[in-house]
C-alpha cells in the first residue's frame, strides 16, 4: 500500500431503540433512546485502492464503491448508503484517499426499525476515518470536533443535508435530525439518553433499572426509508416545515392557514416533545411504572391516530405486549412496519417472550418466518474494539 502497512481494525456498532419521541428530531424536538446489544460487528482493513469495499462474512467482495464526488449507486442492496459515504467523504475531505475493505457480521435485523442502515453508515464512516487517520487531520478536527458533531456529520451523509461549511448532497433522500446517529454514537451503557436536536445536544442520562429488560418484537413487515416508503416517511417530516399548509389573502397580508392534518401533526409534536419524553424519563428515574405505562400508551396512540405510520402488525404487538403484562410498550422508528419494544421485569422475561410471540403468531401466522424476538439492555456506543 504505497509502502504503508495495511491495518485491520474491529468495530462494535449497535442498533437503537427510540423509546419515545416519534418523528420529532427533524423539527428540533427531543427523544429518549437507548443503544441495543444487537449490533454490527465489523472488521475493516485499509487497501491500496480508492474505494469503499463491502465484503461478506465469507470474504468475497459484495461491492466496490469508488471514492469520488460523482460516484452513483447501483441496484445492489445497501448500495445507496455505501455510495453516500464514499461520495460525501471524497467531496468534503479529498485529501483522504486511502480505501477501506469492510467485512460485516451482524445480529441486527435489517428493515426492522432498529436503524440498521444508520449503523451501516456509522460503521463505514468510522472505518474510513481511521483508515485515513483523519483524527490527526486539522481540517477534520475543525469540522468534526466532538462525538456529537461526528453523529451529526454522519447524519448529513445519510440525509444529504448541509453540515457546517459543507453544502448539500444527494444522500439517500430522507429528512432527518440525527436522532438515530446520535443514539448510536453517543449512547452510554446502562442508561437511556434524552437528546434534543437541531443542533443535537444531550439533556440528561437516566439510569436504566437493573431489574428491567427491553423485549423487542420485529413484526416482519419491512420498515425501509428508501424506494416507495421514502415518500410516506417524508410526508410526516414535511408537515413540520414552516411553509406547511395553504395561504390566503386577507386584503393586507398573507396569513398561514393550516390544514387539519398539519394542526394535528404539530400538536402531536408538541405533546411528544414537551410532555411525553420528559415524563417518561422522570417515570423511569422514579420507577413510577403506572405513569410510565400511561405516557408510552399515549405515544403509541398518537402514532396510530395522528402519524398514521402504524400497520396492523405493530399495533397488535404493542397492545398484546401490554395485555401480557409489559410495563410499557410501543412501536418505534420510522414506522410503516418495523418493531415494537416492551419494558418487562427480568425475572418474567421467559414467560413474557413466549406468550408475546405465541399471541402474534396466532394473529399473523403469515409473518412467523420473518418475525424476530430478542432481549436487550441499554448498550454502549459505536466504538473501535481493537
Amino acid at each position: 500500500m504505497s509502502g504503508q502497512r495495511a491495518e485491520t481494525r474491529e468495530y462494535f456498532v449497535p442498533g437503537r431503540v427510540e423509546l419515545v419521541g416519534k418523528h420529532v428530531d427533524y423539527a428540533g424536538g427531543r427523544s429518549l433512546t437507548i443503544a441495543t446489544e444487537l449490533a454490527i460487528h465489523a472488521r475493516a482493513t485499509t487497501i491500496d485502492k480508492p474505494v469503499i469495499r463491502l465484503r461478506r462474512a465469507a470474504g468475497e467482495v459484495a461491492m466496490d464503491v469508488s471514492l469520488s464526488p460523482n460516484t452513483t449507486a447501483t441496484g445492489l442492496r445497501s448500495s445507496a448508503y455505501v455510495t453516500a459515504v464514499a461520495r460525501r467523504f471524497a467531496r468534503d475531505f479529498p485529501q483522504a484517499g486511502r480505501g477501506v475493505a469492510v467485512e460485516l457480521q451482524s445480529n441486527l435485523p435489517t428493515s426492522a426499525g432498529l436503524s440498521s442502515s444508520t449503523a451501516l453508515v456509522v460503521t463505514l464512516a468510522m472505518a474510513f476515518v481511521d483508515a485515513n487517520d483523519l483524527a490527526n487531520d486539522e481540517h477534520w478536527r475543525a469540522a468534526v470536533p466532538t462525538p456529537i458533531a461526528f453523529a451529526e456529520y454522519v447524519a448529513a451523509i445519510e440525509t444529504g443535508e448541509a453540515f457546517g461549511d459543507f453544502p448539500i448532497d444527494g444522500g439517500v433522500g430522507v429528512r432527518g435530525g440525527a436522532q438515530d446517529h446520535v443514539a448510536i454514537v453517543c449512547a452510554e451503557e446502562g442508561t437511556a439518553g434524552q437528546f434534543r436536536y437541531l443542533p443535537a445536544q444531550l439533556e440528561r442520562r437516566i439510569a436504566w433499572p437493573d431489574e428491567m429488560m427491553i423485549a423487542i418484537g420485529v413484526s416482519g413487515v419491512h420498515a425501509t426509508k428508501t424506494g416507495n416508503a421514502k415518500a410516506a416517511y417524508n410526508r410526516l417530516a414535511d408537515a413540520m416545515r414552516p411553509e406547511a399548509g395553504s395561504r390566503m389573502e386577507d386584503g393586507r397580508s398573507k396569513t398561514e392557514v393550516l390544514s387539519p392534518e398539519v394542526i394535528e401533526r404539530r400538536e402531536q409534536f408538541r405533546e411528544e416533545t414537551e410532555v411525553i419524553v420528559p415524563g417518561v424519563g422522570d417515570a423511569i428515574r422514579d420507577r413510577d411504572w403506572n405513569a410510565l405505562g400511561a405516557l408510552v400508551d399515549r405515544s403509541q396512540s398518537l402514532a396510530e391516530l395522528v402519524l398514521r405510520n402504524q400497520v396492523p402488525e405493530t399495533i397488535h404487538l404493542a397492545h398484546e405486549a401490554r395485555a401480557q403484562g409489559a410495563i410499557a410498550a410501543s412501536a418505534f422508528g420510522a414506522g410503516f412496519g418495523g418493531a415494537v419494544w416492551a419494558m418487562i421485569p427480568r425475572d418474567d422475561a421467559d414467560r413474557f417472550m413466549a406468550a408475546w410471540r405465541a399471541g402474534y403468531e396466532r394473529a399473523f401466522p403469515g409473518r412467523r418466518a420473518r418475525a424476530k424476538w430478542s432481549l436487550t439492555r441499554p448498550a454502549g456506543p459505536a466504538r473501535r474494539v481493537s
